[in-house]
């Protein structure tokens, strides 16, 4: 009989809205925002999109069930545009506006060049997240947290390794108390969300707030709670956002309370800087020291510091721990890869050690999360932008202000042109071509290179900023795993069906067994 894992209490993963309450509000809503949908695409309708072919319904009224259908059956309405259209444009629609998929190097690289005041990377995320009532405190013209992560957190990713490994170590025995031959059922998601908040945050705030119960569900709350909010606010017209949003969030309290868990080492921080400058001995190196040595203005203040370092928890943890359930849930349908990538791990830590140069070596566990994310990935689109001026194609097609330009991630991944056998898994698909004629540039086909082929962090200069200290971490906890445990899923169960909302696409809930490896 195998052990339960529990953890020390459940993640309380809602806002803090009565449930009777919230269906009244959301039924409301959802009538609201349907009329006013109705009545605003039919005047937004632009000719400018009819020589764009659609997938679905383009009549203005019908078009909603296109948009509907695309929440479950996103998948399949990507790849049959994008197979009908490729090199080319085709649209599907949004419940509140148009998108124009684009696939073939030609439009990727218009994208790519086109400037942010005509796309806009950062106004397709502000309307999901409803950010104007969410996450009010980030100024959109200030990006200096985004920086933080894209200069500093990746530059130090060698030097902080050790800290994170010996950090997700004591998580997992934490965690997983396996001993000797007895397996221990695991619920997968929420320890992997305990582990990477606690080894992300070694890094973020340092010993011993990284390993505080109440401060890793904060932040682990934190942000489910601004998608819940942002979903029930973006039912309903703007004249009522602000007041539904004054009545459903908590995450103004929450603020409150990252405020109180930091304030002693912010203020502390802040003392020597004002006595001994930028530098002293013994400063930390953190990206709490980061974003303090940054901030300027109204942000220089611990409240101000403290919403910062919510917006990157918000940033970094789920997409993380949600990606490593993906790696191993793939292993464990796949189980026939355990050994080969045990052999590689146990070669290279005999050479390297647990170093981040060892980590580099590990070709084959870098290829099989890149491999996880061709086939997976936590997005159906990539490269999401909105029009904030007509947009014109090399190839002539224009698109009108207010449309959405995107890539079908999931349909480019599967393309046989592209990925030989591109449905089937292979772990090692791009171990095999390092070194290949095809590998002309070195980090090709790392896991944390994108390209116009692979799309999991985007592309170019908006590329995801935190993706090497991401990659790298995952990485190694995938490796430790692989090398300290035997795994399997429950008898007679299997991998947890993925699930789709909107564009987002997630891995399942399931409890796997873990023990000790068994030499």
């Amino acid at each position: 009989m195998g052990t339960l894992v529990r953890l020390r209490a459940p993640l309380k993963l809602s806002c803090s809205m009565p449930d009777e309450l919230s269906l009244k509000v959301s039924f409301l809503a959802g009538v609201l925002f349907v009329l006013c949908l109705f009545v605003s695409r039919y005047f937004r309708c632009d000719p400018m999109l009819d020589a764009i072919p659609t997938v679905g319904f383009s009549d203005p009224i019908l078009s909603y069930f296109s948009a509907l259908q695309f929440n479950f059956d996103g998948v399949r309405m990507l790849k049959e545009g994008y197979q009908k259209t490729r090199p080319g444009l085709f649209k599907i629609a949004n419940a509140r506006r148009w998108m124009v998929l684009a696939s073939g190097s030609g439009p990727i690289e218009d994208v790519r060049r086109a400037p942010d005041d005509v796309l806009s990377r950062m106004e397709p995320r502000r309307e999901f997240l409803q950010s104007k009532y969410t996450l009010d405190f980030l100024n959109p013209g200030d990006s200096y947290s985004t920086d933080v992560m894209r200069s500093k957190l990746t530059r130090d990713v060698a030097t902080t390794f050790k800290e994170i490994r010996e950090e997700f170590v004591m998580a997992m025995d934490d965690l997983i108390p396996t001993r000797e031959q007895e397996w221990v059922k695991v619920p997968i998601l929420e320890t992997f969300q305990r582990v990477i908040c606690r080894s992300t945050n070694r890094i973020f705030v340092g010993v011993p707030l990284c390993r505080d119960h109440d401060y890793q569900t904060l932040n682990l709350t934190f942000a489910v709670n601004v998608v819940k909010s942002a979903m029930i606010i973006g039912l309903f017209p703007k004249p009522l956002k602000l007041i539904v949003s004054r009545m459903i969030s908590n995450l103004p309290s929450q603020i409150q309370q990252e405020t109180e868990f930091i304030r002693p080492m912010v203020e502390e921080r802040f003392a020597k800087m004002e006595e001994y400058g930028e530098d002293w001995d013994d400063k930390p190196n953190d990206m709490l020291m980061w974003l303090m040595s940054e901030a300027k203005g109204v942000e220089r203040s611990v409240e101000g510091v403290a919403r910062r370092l919510l917006s990157v928890n918000f940033a970094s943890i789920h997409t993380t721990s949600l990606t490593l359930a993906q790696v191993l849930y793939r292993l464990l349908t796949s189980p026939e890869y355990i050994e080969p990538l045990r052999e590689e791990v146990d070669a290279v830590i005999t050479e390297e050690g647990w170093t981040k140069s060892g980590i580099d070596k590990m070709h084959r566990i870098d290829s099989f999360l890149r491999e996880t994310q061709r086939l997976g990935g936590l997005s159906l689109l990539s490269v999401t932008r909105l029009a904030l001026r007509p947009f014109t194609f090399s190839n002539g097609v224009t698109v009108p202000a207010g449309t959405l330009v995107s890539f079908p991630a999931s349909a480019t991944h599967t393309d046989e042109r592209i990925y030989p056998n591109a449905d089937e898994f292979d772990g090692f698909r791009f171990a095999k071509l390092r070194g290949s004629k095809e590998d002309t540039v070195t980090s090709r086909y790392q896991s944390a290179s994108p390209s116009s082929e692979h799309l999991a962090f985007g592309l170019g200069r908006h590329a995801c900023p935190g993706r090497f200290f991401a990659v790298n971490e995952v990485k190694a906890l995938f490796a430790y795993i692989v090398t300290t445990y035997d795994i399997k899923f429950e008898e007679g169960k299997g991998a947890p069906p993925e699930f789709c909302i909107a564009a987002g696409r997630f891995p399942g809930k399931a409890n796997v067994m873990f023990r000790t490896r068994q030499k």
